[in-house]
């Protein structure tokens, strides 16, 4: 069937082939053009026609499949006439003919240019099948390098892996190779698998397949102010011919290179940075190394400025770079011994302390040690410190003076409790003066614990100091400045607050002597049992005599709390004696009765002295009496409204009897005053009428002579504004004529002027335009000349003559038929004509 869709006739052009099929061997054969290929029954067109495989100079393409070819290049056929195959192998054809491809030949890809390889780049080749080449045989797996330039030939038994670019080693630097295997390298040293070498060349270098590259290192610049510190890793010989042992560790300088590459051997621990030493420096070098190289481990060096120095590997410096110590006149410095030495002329020992006073500057030497700079502590009256012997370790207080520590003496803190703490800054924050419960101490800066402890005790105060070495307590009465020894503690008063008084919620340091206030409330019953809740203020004061009983008034604690206690159980034992009713109308009496008590002539006293502390309360102010019961606290809010009812009503009935008397009074007036007021009101009307009637007579009597002057005073007024109007009309007619008549003989003389002017400027327009024509034609006529005037007046007739003669007429018309034509003026033109003719001949 599909011999029968073949074309019978094939024609193949010139470098094209075909595929056909012979049914009967069953062997496909190649047809090469050009030719006219005539199919016969038995075969078949299998492919084609195709083009033959052009391969360009320095190209080549991979056919896959290849036919086999004998050892002089013919193609290799089996007994049926079949070309033989190489299944599955490859075959690369470069430069050549155009060919055919075989049956069962395939083109791999594209036809492709060989690969030109640059300058300083390679290609690397592995060898994936056995073969041999000009420098001797390859096993699969080898691989190595096909450097540039040159152009690449591949074949089947190579395989490009990449593309090597050189590196370019620049100055300063270097290239750090790793071995992948055994081999030896360009320079002929044999490398072993894992070790590491610098290339130092300047220029390209082309690692080889057996070259690994780690990096590229730059060399370290050095200069007078940087060095690097490096340490060897494993034994070696560096660049420099010196042997470096494994963990030794030294400094590149510029003595050494300007430049230093490290060795893959060293490892660069850091730069170091030169040290300066200025004039008025020092420096204490610990560990240093010595001449052989090595670190003098536990010695020390002193070194002064001016000076520059690298520190060394293990060297240090003690503290950084020091300052030499300038000491002003109230300065010193605290010294002490490291080890033994001779000090001048004196012989220190270890642990000798010393100081050194000024004005001058001192250096210590490395047997010194300086624990601390002192400077002279300058006190007022009211300052102080507290000191320590070292040896006898006493604590003493120094004031008022300029002091400056001992080699042996030390400031001592001073610890204060916490709530002592917060008090003096809560003094030191408010004043004095200031008062309230410390409940929660704001933080604030700490006092510094060398100062004495001073406290500025408020007026009409008294502060309590108690002497834990002696065991006695000293009362300081204000205002008076406290300052506290170096065994002297505050007594710290812890007093009841709030309403009702709760313990403990009011710390102080000083206790006022009053007169003051206090305010408590106290929860009462009556005798029928109706609980109340009394607010009530109490005015106290200490009665003190500051020369014997002074202490008297700190033994009570809490005095607030205690005599708060005191008088409300006094107060409730009275009320509990008594109803509510008669304790709601004699409160007063009965609360100052049972707090203050009764004299020999049952009289209130006006105070109560507590004699433990000589307090005394002075007065008993009630600020308010609320029932506690709610039911019995609605029945009084009820009793009180309903008495607030009854008195509102009350008034209410007196306003109203009195609004009433005062309305029946305001009544009787205004019925009195109304019948006054119309008496008066018909007397007037009486008036009214008499005048009315005056009038009424008067009006009669002069209304004709009234109207009758009036008619002829209008007569005469109409007749004269009649005579009057009369001249103004006729003034006014005339005036009117005057003015048109001025204005029409304006009119005219305008135009007539206006008239005048343009014909003026007509004349002159016409005068100036004839003189240009005229000057004109006469210039026309000077600049042509009267001979060719002559000439062109002859020129139209002469030439039309000669025309008429030349066509042998006498004359001509020509017209389009459409135009009306004058014949008498065109004959009296062609006899001008004529006669013009005669004339010039």
């Amino acid at each position: 069937d599909m011999s029968r869709s073949d074309p019978a006739v094939i024609r193949i052009k010139p470098y094209h082939f075909i595929h056909i099929l012979d049914n009967n061997k069953n062997v496909t054969r190649v047809e090469v053009g050009p030719q006219t290929f005539t199919r016969q029954d038995h075969e078949q067109l299998v492919s084609g026609p195709d083009a033959m495989i052009m391969v360009p100079p320095r190209h080549y393409c991979i056919i896959q499949n290849p036919v086999a070819r004998d050892e002089k290049g013919h193609v290799v056929k089996d007994h049926l006439g079949q070309t033989k195959i190489r299944h599955g192998d490859e075959e690369i054809r470069f430069e050549q003919e155009p060919f055919a491809l075989y049956p069962g030949e395939k083109l791999y890809g594209k036809v492709s240019p060989l690969q030109v390889v640059a300058p300083n780049t390679a290609l690397r080749l592995r060898c994936i099948r056995d073969f041999k080449d000009d420098k001797g045989p390859r096993v699969a797996g080898d691989e190595w390098l096909f450097e540039g330039p040159g152009t690449y030939i591949p074949r089947v038994e190579l395989q490009v892996v990449e593309i090597v670019k050189a590196i370019i080693i620049k100055p300063n630097q270097a290239l750090r190779l790793r071995a992948r295997k055994e081999f030896t390298d360009k320079s002929g040293v044999k490398r072993r698998a894992g070790e590491e070498w610098l290339v130092r060349d300047v220029g390209a270098y082309l690692p080889n397949v057996e070259e690994e590259v780690v990096q590229t290192i730059s060399a370290y610049v050095l200069t007078d102010k940087k060095a690097i510190h490096l340490q060897a890793t494993k034994t070696f010989t560096d660049v420099f011919g010196k042997e470096r042992k494994a963990g030794e560790e030294w400094l590149v300088t510029i003595d050494d290179a300007e430049t230093h590459i490290p060795d893959v051997y060293e490892n660069v621990i850091g730069e170091v940075k030169i040290t300066t030493l200025t004039s008025r420096q020092y420096a204490v070098i610990l560990d240093p190394v010595g001449e052989d190289g090595k670190p003098q481990m536990g010695r020390r060096i002193l070194k002064k400025g001016e000076a520059t120095f690298f520190l060394r590997p293990g060297e240090r410096l003690e503290s950084g770079i020091q300052s030499v110590h300038v000491l002003d006149s109230d300065e010193a410095l605290l010294l002490r011994a490291r080890e033994s030495f001779k000090d001048g002329d004196k012989s220190r020992s270890p642990g000798d302390r010393w100081m050194i006073y000024g004005p001058s500057d001192y250096v210590p030497p490395v047997e010194v040690e300086i624990l601390e700079k002192r400077k002279a502590i300058a006190l007022d009256e009211n300052e102080g410190i507290y000191v320590r012997d070292l040896k006898t370790g006493r604590v003493r207080a120094v004031t008022g003076q300029t002091y400056m520590l001992s080699p042996y003496e030390e400031l001592w803190e001073k610890d204060l409790p916490q709530v002592v703490e917060d008090l003096i800054s809560k003094e030191r924050q408010s004043g004095p003066e200031g008062r309230g419960p410390v409940t929660s101490p704001q933080p604030t800066k700490g006092r510094t614990k060398t100062r004495v402890v001073t406290y500025r005790t408020p007026h009409n105060a008294a502060v309590q100091i108690y002497d834990y070495k002696s065991k006695k307590a000293r009362v300081i009465f204000g205002p008076e400045l406290v300052m506290l020894g170096p065994d002297e503690h505050f007594t710290v008063l812890s007093l009841s607050g709030d309403k009702p008084k709760r313990p403990h919620v009011i710390k102080a340091l000083h206790l006022f002597l009053g007169p003051d206030f206090m305010t408590d409330i106290v929860i009462v019953e009556t005798a029928d049992h109706a609980r109340l809740s009394l607010k009530l203020s109490y005015n106290w004061s200490f009665e003190v005599n500051k020369e014997t009983d002074s202490e008297k008034i700190f033994s009570v604690p809490d005095f607030v709390g205690d005599s708060c206690k005191a008088i409300a159980s006094r107060v409730r034992g009275a009320v509990a004696a008594v109803s509510f009713d008669h304790f709601h109308k004699h409160s007063a009496e009965i609360i100052r009765r049972a707090v203050f008590g009764v004299d020999e002539g049952d009289k209130i006293r006006n105070r109560f002295a507590f004699s433990a502390n000589n307090l005394v309360i002075t007065n008993v102010d009630i600020q308010s009496v609320e029932p506690v019961d709610q039911r019995t606290r609605d029945a009084l809010q009820k009793s009180v409204q309903l008495a607030i009812e009854i008195t509102t009503k009350s008034q209410e009935a007196s306003a109203k009897h009195e609004a009433e008397r005062r309305e029946q009074e305001a009544r009787g007036r205004l019925e009195r005053q109304k019948i006054s007021d119309e008496a008066e009101a018909e007397k007037a009307r009486k008036d009214l009428l008499e005048l009315q009637a005056q009038s009424a007579t008067v009006e009669a009597s002069g209304q004709a002579t009234a109207e009758a002057r009036a008619r002829a005073a209008a007569a005469a007024i109409e007749g004269e504004a009649a005579v009057k109007q009369a001249q103004l009309q006729a003034e006014a007619s005339k005036i009117k004529a005057q003015a048109d008549l001025e204005q029409t003989m304006a009119k005219q003389e305008a135009e007539i002027n206006h008239q005048k002017a343009l014909n003026d400027l007509e004349i002159e327009k016409a005068r100036d335009l004839s003189t240009i024509e005229s000057k004109k034609f006469k210039d026309i006529v000077d600049a042509i000349g009267a001979d060719t005037i002559k000439s062109i007046a002859q020129a139209g007739p002469e030439m039309q003559a000669k025309l008429l003669q030349g066509l042998g007429l006498q004359g001509f018309l020509i017209t389009d038929g459409n135009s009306p034509i004058n014949l008498f003026n065109t004959a009296g033109g062609l006899i001008g004509g004529a006669n013009l003719t005669n004339v010039g001949q």
